[in-house]
């Protein structure tokens, strides 16, 4: 690798950090820590100083919503889903240096510290202002606890903060026809005090930093929202929210209320390299502060998903600008949306595929996850991820093409040479040939990767794997053998130099697939720059015992997860129950007396000419046969109906329908939808019978 490649000596890298409301998903994992993953292991492997942070997002709105609605508290749900995202990030093998929350004291001082200082200088603005309250609940409304139609798109189900939709960002005031995600009601408005963030001051310094100085660096879409945004005009952002969980705001004036999410979330990454210094020995400063050397500033890369952009690149952005103290980010490599099965990935539907769950039902298949996910992931677009394309590339790609590889190299040097690198006969022009391939791809797949084109980069592996196949499957040496024994040493030597070249380039993106080849090669090859040069295998060197590096997924696995899938979308179109109609006022006993509801048997029924609704029904109410119009035909068919026992309302005033006079109400049971089903004796008794 050149120093061009890789210019900084420090790399502080993050991904997003995860709201502890819910568990993970691939579009998670496609979105902000493959990506992320990848590029810090291929940090590591060219010898760079490199933090990678992350951590629970524990505060805002997603949490306490969460809690209302599991019954129980912000603390139980933030230690809950912490401790299982925790652990599915550690089974699967993201390589933070550290995942820490924002709910621990580090945390809140640190944002305390960053509001103080931006007031005591002056930047934030104090306005009165009208904000959306709750009558019902008897509480200010967080921007999450807010939903409408998008003034932009048009789109209903739009946050307060932002429509997810079209990606813009939103003030509560903004949205049509606003509506309390706690009691399903409009809000009204009330006055409130808070402390904002004039977004439009730094307007200026925003185009110049980032629309001058940006626009080779960032990726296209990164850039075109950035863009749009600014063309739009900025606007004061309020950084302080009418709340009772968060950080607080450390003013007297401001008992009561907490610092906005977007304020304390980004220096959750600051306070977790901060927490990680403390625990490893290091000097968190270096990794983020600006150094009296320029160029010893630490190089500060943020993975993200798209729906976060604005806050990476303008909001926090602007923060550390006016603090003053911060390096800002060198690039935001955000990705677009994975959606599933040609539908979006959908928490509350169910419609996703859980890591966790993966982790159980897929054990030591980390690398093929990764693998599928890398080689779709959405870096410019939306990508889609399907269980047939998850099977294909697996058996086709992994199975057939790198491991089939691997394998007969491995198998091979054992049969035949006693699982010795040997040396054969000099080299011919096909084998220098492989050598010069070899020697160019980790230069374009290093590339790629400090270009963020991590699914290109990828596929360049790949090709390094088809490269051996093709030359094995070309020379046969199991046929060679029996006439040339030392061009099958050759064959094989140059074989097995491939695989640990193999072995060393796929580090970033299947590391535990990589290791496994290190423990058969019995090689250790943890540096990028061996990869491409000089035979990596000495003479003589021993290799360790062969090993199956992947399994092929079957029918009937791909088969359990659509019909999980399935399962979850016949579930999710159950809708819940409506809400039974309110009760009317009362009324006296004496007036209940008053109706005289009998036992009834329907005679006869027929329709109501020119109408939709309605039946005449002969009844034999014990008194009399009599004439009633009903307004049942969308339910029951006359002649289905015909001998069936109904409770008759009989002292009800004569009403004449359609022409016809009616004499009476059958009872009726309506549910919320609007379904009618008869109110009448379980069994047979007397026409006439009173009902009491």
């Amino acid at each position: 690798m050149s120093n061009k490649a890789l210019p900084f000596k420090r790399y502080t890298v993050t991904s997003a950090l995860p709201y502890a409301n819910g568990p993970l998903h691939i579009g998670h994992l496609a979105g902000a820590y493959i990506p992320a993953d990848i590029y810090v292991r291929f940090l590591r492997l060219n010898g760079k100083d490199v933090v990678y942070v992350c951590g629970s997002d524990e505060h805002g709105a997603a949490i306490t919503i969460k809690a209302k609605k599991e019954g129980t508290t912000p603390q139980a749900i933030i230690d809950k889903y912490h401790a299982q995202i925790k652990a599915s990030f550690e089974q699967f093998g993201i390589s933070f240096d550290i995942y820490h929350r924002t709910s621990e004291r580090v945390h809140h001082e640190l944002s305390q510290e960053f509001f103080l200082n931006l007031y005591e200088k002056g930047e934030f603005i104090e306005q009165v202002t009208e904000q959306y309250y709750d009558e019902d609940y008897h509480q200010f409304l967080a921007d999450r606890y807010i939903t409408g139609t998008c003034p932009n798109c048009k789109s209903e189900g739009a946050y307060g903060d932002q429509c997810e939709k079209c990606g813009t960002s939103l003030n509560p005031t903004d949205l049509i026809n606003p509506i309390s995600t706690l009691s399903g009601k409009p809000p009204v408005l009330r006055e409130t005090k808070h402390w904002y963030l004039p977004l439009d001051k730094y307007q200026p310094w925003l185009e110049q930093w980032l629309l001058e100085g940006k626009r080779d660096v960032l990726k296209s879409n990164v850039y075109g929202q950035c863009r749009s945004w600014l063309k739009s005009g900025l606007q004061p952002r309020s950084m302080t929210r009418d709340l009772d969980w968060g950080v607080d705001v450390p003013l007297d004036e401001a008992k009561g209320k907490k610092l906005y999410v977007w304020l304390d979330a980004p220096i959750g990454y600051i306070s977790a390299t901060k927490q990680w210094a403390l625990d490893t020995g290091n000097d968190w400063e270096k990794y983020w502060k600006k150094q009296a050397n320029p160029a010893d500033n630490a190089c500060l890369i943020h993975f993200i998903g798209k729906d976060n952009i604005v806050f990476h690149c303008i909001t926090f952005p602007s923060i550390l600008h006016a603090h003053g103290e911060y390096i800002l980010p060198e690039n935001v490599p955000a990705n677009e949306f994975l959606n599933l099965e040609g539908d979006k990935l959908s928490t509350s539907r169910n419609h996703a595929v859980w890591l966790h769950e993966y982790l159980d039902e897929f054990p030591n298949k980390q690398d093929e996850l990764r693998y599928v996910l890398t080689s779709i992931l959405p870096e410019t677009a939306d990508s889609e991820f399907t269980w047939k394309d998850f099977q294909a590339r697996i058996n086709n790609e992994l199975v057939a093409i790198l491991g089939n590889f691997v394998n007969r190299v491995l198998v091979l040097s054992h049969k035949y040479f006693g699982g010795k690198v040997v040396v054969g006969s000099e080299l011919t022009d096909t084998d220098r040939f492989i050598f010069s391939e070899l020697a160019r791809y980790p230069k374009h797949i290093a590339g790629s990767i400090t270009q963020f084109r991590f699914r290109e980069a990828l596929a360049q592996v790949m090709n390094v794997a088809r490269l051996g196949n093709k030359y094995l499957a070309d020379a046969e040496p199991w046929k060679l053998i029996k006439t040339d024994e030392e061009r099958v040493k050759t064959v094989l030597n140059v074989s097995l130099q491939l695989t640990a070249n193999l072995a060393v380039i796929a580090q970033p993106f299947l590391p535990r697939t990589a290791q496994k080849m290190f423990e058969m090669l019995n090689f250790e090859g943890y540096d990028w720059n061996l990869a491409g040069g000089d035979p990596l295998l000495p003479a003589g060197h021993q290799l360790g015992e062969a090993q199956l590096l992947f399994e092929k997924i079957t029918d009937k696995q791909v088969d359990v997860q659509l019909a999980k899938l399935s399962n979850a979308k016949a579930v999710a179109s159950i809708q819940p129950a409506k809400a039974v109609a309110e009760a009317k006022g009362n009324v006296s006993f004496e007036e209940f007396v008053k109706m005289d509801i009998r036992a009834g048997k329907i005679l006869a029924a027929e329709k109501v000419a020119k109408t939709k609704k309605l039946l005449k029904l002969t009844i034999d109410t014990g008194l009399d046969q009599r004439t009633v119009v009903s307004g049942i035909a969308e339910f029951f068919s006359p002649e289905e109906i015909v001998g069936k026992q109904v409770s008759i309302l009989v002292n009800l005033e004569p009403r004449e329908i359609k022409g016809i006079t009616s004499q009476g109400m059958i009872l009726m049971a309506e549910d919320a939808d609007g379904r009618l089903d008869f109110v009448a004796p379980q069994s047979a008794v007397q026409p006439g019978s009173v009902v009491r």
